[in-house]
């Protein structure tokens, strides 16, 4: 059941730690719980495992802090919405990361997709706890169509710190060629604009161009819907991964594979999901068969991006009041 906190009144400096202990929260929720083929509590990576998850998300926490302070500015009509320079979060959120843990990259796209939500939560006008996620998606839209070149070259940088699988190259301002920053800057290239290139393989850049389409119209709402029905969060988080797997296969996979191999995952999240997932016995062994497969193979099958979806869209129900 959701369980809305109750309406306390905040000032500047406590909307903008309430912001970011609800993303850091969302986090620590998401790397918990025992999705197939994702680092959890029991299963790890060869150098990536879950205390390294727990640790970046704790880094992060001043970055996503940041980002509220400025949006609450950007409300306050202190400052532009493309002064908040969210490409400087995504950097600091990275480089917080990197410094706390041995793991290597555990949480880029969660924090390209978070930087976004922490300052658009700032600009959502509010005094009280608890955020109206329409509105939150609204300004989301305001912050991601307005960053800048500059944004764009700290974005950059943030993924050669970070250096995620699975990147491969791009024939359009490849991230691993020292000409495309000067580039970027020469031709005044904004982020959205980066990304917008990047959308047509890559879920977390179609997100950005989307107004965040998979997070708000399908994971939050099914998130949600778990929720209300039982208080099992567990089961929510799982199904929720499993749903937004099944409808879209995830582009870390097909960049690391083929876009082929992506979508024979999804048919599978599918069949696990047909056979009721957590709640049926046929369900669990499915969940345990197709954890164990896409585990066997060297890290390939990996369904990173939805992860970051998944943590994404809980950040939104802990923005709205669910507390587990």
């Amino acid at each position: 059941m959701i369980c809305a906190s109750g309406s306390l009144k905040m000032n500047v400096d406590e909307k903008s730690r309430h912001i970011s202990k609800c993303l850091e929260l969302a986090i620590l929720l998401e790397a918990s719980a025992d999705k197939p083929g994702n680092v959890n509590r029991i299963n790890g990576f060869e150098c990536t495992r879950y205390e390294h998850f727990l640790a970046s998300a704790v880094a992060m926490t001043s970055s996503f802090e940041l980002g509220a302070q400025r949006g609450i500015a950007v409300s306050r009509r202190e400052i532009g919405v493309s002064a908040v320079a969210v490409g400087q979060i995504i950097k600091e959120s990275v480089v917080n990361a990197d410094a706390w843990q041995r793991g290597g990259n555990t949480l880029l796209g969660t924090a390209i997709l978070l930087s976004p939500i922490a300052v658009a939560a700032g600009m959502a006008s509010t005094e009280e706890e608890n955020f109206d996620i329409p509105t939150v998606r609204e300004k989301v839209k305001a912050v991601v169509e307005s960053t800048t070149p500059e944004d764009a070259v700290n974005l950059y940088e943030a993924i050669r710190i970070a250096k995620p699988g699975g990147l491969g190259t791009s024939s359009q301002l490849d991230v691993n060629d020292s000409n495309s920053t000067d580039r970027i800057l020469k031709e005044r290239i904004s982020l959205y604009q980066i990304f917008k290139i990047a959308s047509e393989y890559d879920s977390i850049s179609s997100e950005w161009i989307n107004n965040y389409h998979i997070t708000f119209d399908t994971a939050y709402p099914s998130l949600i819907q778990q929720l209300t029905k039982s208080d099992k969060l567990e089961v929510a988080i799982v199904h929720t991964f499993l749903k937004v797997l099944a409808k879209n296969p995830d582009t870390l996979i097909a960049r690391k594979t083929n876009a082929e191999k992506a979508r024979r995952i999804s048919s599978e999240a599918e069949e696990v999901l047909k056979l009721g997932g957590l709640e049926t016995v046929e369900g669990k062994e499915g969940l345990n068969k197709f954890d164990l497969s896409l585990r066997g193979s060297s890290n390939l099958l990996n369904p990173g991006t939805t992860a970051d979806i998944i943590a994404t869209a809980l950040a939104l129900c802990v923005l709205a009041g669910y507390r587990p």
